[in-house]
């Protein structure tokens, strides 16, 4: 589509509404402003038109500024969402904020607030394709913008190191991540482990995770499994030129939200049978272990006695040097040692001292989540066990043994 017949017929631009579905109450929180062509009665997303750099700033400025008018117009006249401070997400480029340090955007929603629109209410999101130095520039307009009372979004869609650094320095109020590199039952690990830290960083310094295109079941399931707290999407309800009723999906959500409680649920009630397993069979393997035998021989009887749980066992004292060898088994199924892991370092596995001292205050054993191991290069769990105050045994189980289960993955 050319640009120019949108700035010659600007009046054929029109707001649609795609609603923002809060988990906390099942109910549509807010909507994302976006810009269609509404002609023949074939309306057109036209959502490029603010980030094709070819167009002249001051143009999309114009469309801009319109679209926020035309979108306030329609909440204007339905008093009672204006009164349940209903949320507008507007879209701004970054390099748009640049022409004049939002001065134009400001001005624009300073005339909403006038009008009986609470700052409150108003949620920018930001989307940036320069370097991270260009952003840092805006850092103190979107501060200010940040000051008045309105919130900003910003978009993660690629989670790189510096998006991070971005996303720290900023602060934003909202951080947008899409759904749409996920298939229906395609979830790679890659995926749940970057949006795990993105959601740690959101927990830390106080941002609300939004989820967007959501067009599946599962990938609602994604999106609440790690940490949205908003979700978006043609599953929960597509784009319309008008407000839809707020508790609209309510009964919906609500109903695969139960199934999701209800699948973890049993998750961990598997994991606590695994870790209970375990722990029974550990306790009576160690009553026949005696005092004189070395390290390396209590991890060969443990490894025997479990042996269809584990491929690996290992020792390691309350400081994570590892005091005995390696037990591991062959293709064979076999059981043989390697020493060469002896006085190696675990201290630095995210949890490792925690879970240690868990295990010297509660007395009993411990069952990781999900991780990749370097050597097998496949999803494991770990089953650490306390030996004594000062020693421990840890029971590397594989996916294989995790697969064959039911809500052990």
């Amino acid at each position: 589509m050319d640009p120019l017949d949108i700035m010659m017929n600007k009046d054929h631009v029109v707001p649609y509404f795609s609603p923002i579905i809060s988990a906390d109450t099942q109910k549509i929180i807010g909507y994302e402003v976006e810009a269609y062509w509404a002609e023949h009665h074939k309306p057109i997303n036209i959502n490029w038109f603010f980030g094709d750099h070819d167009i002249p700033r001051e143009y999309r400025i114009e469309i801009e500024d319109h679209l926020q008018a035309k979108a306030f117009e329609s909440l204007q006249k339905e008093d009672d969402r204006m009164e349940n401070h209903l949320l507008l997400f507007f879209h701004y480029n970054v390099k748009l904020l640049q022409v004049d340090n939002g001065e134009t955007l400001t001005a624009r929603l300073a005339q909403m607030v006038e009008q009986g629109m609470s700052y409150k209410q108003i949620v920018i999101i930001i989307g940036f394709d320069q370097s991270l130095e260009e952003v840092i520039e805006m850092k103190h307009a979107l501060m200010y913008i940040q000051s008045l009372g309105i919130q900003i979004a910003l978009d993660a869609e690629d989670t790189t190191t510096s998006q991070l650094e971005f996303i720290s320095q900023i602060r934003p109020n909202v951080i947008r991540v899409s759904c749409s590199f996920l298939q229906d039952h395609s979830l790679p690990s890659m995926y749940r482990d970057i949006h795990h830290s993105l959601s740690s960083l959101a927990r830390k310094i106080g941002s609300t995770l939004l989820f967007n295109g959501i067009h599946s079941f599962s990938q609602l399931n994604y999106a609440w499994r790690n940490g949205g707290r908003y979700y978006q999407g043609r599953y929960l309800h597509k784009p319309n030129p008008f407000y839809v009723d707020e508790k609209n999906q309510e009964p919906q959500l609500v109903k695969d939200m139960n199934h999701f409680i209800q699948y973890e649920r049993k998750k961990v009630e598997a994991q606590l049978h695994l870790s209970n397993q375990l722990t029974a069979s550990l306790k009576q393997v160690l009553k026949t272990v005696a005092n004189s035998e070395s390290l390396d021989d209590i991890v060969l009887t443990i490894a025997d006695a479990l042996t269809n749980y584990t491929f690996r066992v290992y020792i390691c004292n309350e400081n994570g040097y590892q005091e005995s060898s390696n037990g591991e088994k062959n293709e064979c199924g076999k059981w043989y040692l390697r020493p060469e892991s002896k006085a190696k370092n675990w201290s630095w596995r995210p949890y490792f001292l925690e879970n240690i001292v868990r295990m010297n205050v509660e007395k009993k054993g411990i069952l990781s989540d999900l991780y990749t191991d370097i050597d097998k290069d496949e999803q494991i769990r770990t089953y650490s066990y306390p030996l004594s105050q000062a020693l421990y045994v840890f029971i590397d189980i594989p996916y294989e043994y995790l697969f064959d289960q039911d809500d052990l993955l």
